[in-house]
């Protein structure tokens, strides 16, 4: 590793107790557009007890799948049999380790049948052939999302449908039957006129944490308002903020708003969500203000009793979002985290932006109730169109965070860059 190119910077913000301690190079991987760096991967990493599994496109646009023992720095690598179409970004990979340390795999999906395969041993990194699931709702599947429950069983979620008309599917599996139930073919139905772009999240207290944004049309300028539900028995029945229960399926007559966002506003779809221990949501995006022409980074959470708007306000440069396909954006969607200290709530906002030359940052707000705010740059050189994802497992359990990193580069409404393949790191930030 070039340490004048790669090296981290470990000048720190003490104030704000984070450190950037190591980049872990793992190997060359595919980086002519953003498709290894999608904010939407539910994982790009997942840690199963002291094992962390890593997947990624090599440079060939094989799936590639790795492991590791936490705290050391050797992987072990496998290019799979499966191989996707690395020319359209949509075709991410997301993977979960189940309670018993089976690795599922979900990858190449753009309005396509189902590709999904399992380890075929815990904590093997060889693949079964191609599985189905339920056999219901399998032939048109975009953005796959694994998460795993704190009783080891898991929730798959995808679109069945097309971007402004879909509905959100939900699946879930028992590791002790090993069999996957499909719960719901229409959990938030678009009614053919719209399609919502969700993010969702599982607490330690068992409780799966949704929201979404709806689009009226292909183009993304049509996304609109912010929404909300919870489920409390695995996804079988959902409710509000304040406990009232969904008819089902949603459809955005009866969803609840936790802001209301007009069109127009450049906002954002597919970002993130957290928990506090408690329980309370927090949900990350951009927007733009009806009086501003600079969209800004928003955090939105409800603290039991009602639901809140932080504006980060640090911004500088205005842009706009319109049309259809992946966009070349001068700022990634980001990732949040919350965590409590005592009586205050600590947020970590882990983003991208071209005002600060393209590294991995993180804004840190050490108590939300005065929403102020300090950034930190945590690599010395730039990510081109990279956005964050982490190990939410390794979060949730040990308050470790571990982050994705590989520079690429996305040319606007699905095109391909030509550079040389990128290496894969891990970024641990203590």
């Amino acid at each position: 590793m070039n340490s004048k190119i790669y090296a981290v910077l470990i000048t720190v913000f003490i104030s704000i107790s984070i450190q950037a301690q190591k980049l872990v190079p793992v190997a060359n991987g595919w980086s002519n557009n953003s498709v290894n760096v999608t904010v939407f991967r539910k994982n790009s990493l997942v840690t199963h007890r002291d094992t962390q599994f890593i997947a990624y496109y090599d440079p060939d646009g094989f799936l590639t799948l790795g492991k590791r023992n936490i705290g050391t720095e050797k992987w072990e690598i496998n290019k799979t049999q499966y191989k996707g179409n690395v020319s359209d970004a949509h075709n991410s990979i997301s993977i979960m380790a189940d309670g018993n340390g089976y690795l599922h795999v979900s990858w190449d999906h753009h309005g396509h049948p189902l590709r999904y395969a399992k380890s075929k041993t815990p904590y093997s990194l060889e693949l079964t052939d191609k599985l189905s699931m339920t056999g219901s709702h399998e032939t048109n599947v975009t953005y796959p999302e694994f998460f795993k429950m704190p009783d080891g069983n898991l929730v798959f979620m995808y679109r069945d449908g097309q971007s402004g008309r879909g509905n959100l599917v939900l699946n879930s599996y028992n590791v002790q039957t090993q069999e996957w139930t499909q719960l719901h073919k229409n959990l938030i139905d678009g009614q053919g006129k719209r399609n919502a772009y969700w993010q969702a999240c599982v607490d330690n207290k068992n409780v799966i944490h949704l929201s979404w944004v709806w689009r009226e049309t292909p183009d993304v300028a049509t996304n609109h308002d912010l929404c909300y539900a919870r489920s409390e028995d695995g996804g079988m029945t959902w409710i509000s903020s304040q406990g009232k229960k969904y008819t089902l399926p949603i459809t955005s007559e009866k969803s609840e708003i936790a802001c209301h966002i007009p069109q127009n506003s450049e906002l954002i779809n597919q970002t993130s969500m957290t928990t506090d221990s408690k329980g309370n949501p927090y949900i990350a995006t951009y927007w733009r203000s009806q009086d501003t022409e600079i969209p800004q980074y928003h955090i939105v959470y409800n603290d039991g009793k009602k639901w809140n708007n932080l504006d980060l306000g640090f911004r500088k440069i205005p842009f706009s979002l319109k049309g259809v396909g992946t966009k070349r954006i001068p700022v990634s969607r980001p990732q949040v985290m919350a965590h409590i200290r005592g009586k205050s709530i600590s947020l970590y906002l882990l983003f991208r932006d071209e005002e600060r030359l393209e590294k991995v940052s993180v804004a840190v707000c050490k108590n939300i109730k005065k929403n102020k705010w300090k950034i930190q740059d945590l690599t010395d050189f730039p990510v081109g169109s990279w956005e964050p994802s982490y190990d939410t497992e390794l979060w949730r359990d040990r308050n470790k965070l571990n982050v994705f990193v590989q520079k690429v580069e996305q040319v606007d409404g699905e095109g391909k860059a030509d550079i040389e393949p990128q290496k894969v790191y891990v970024l641990e930030i203590d």
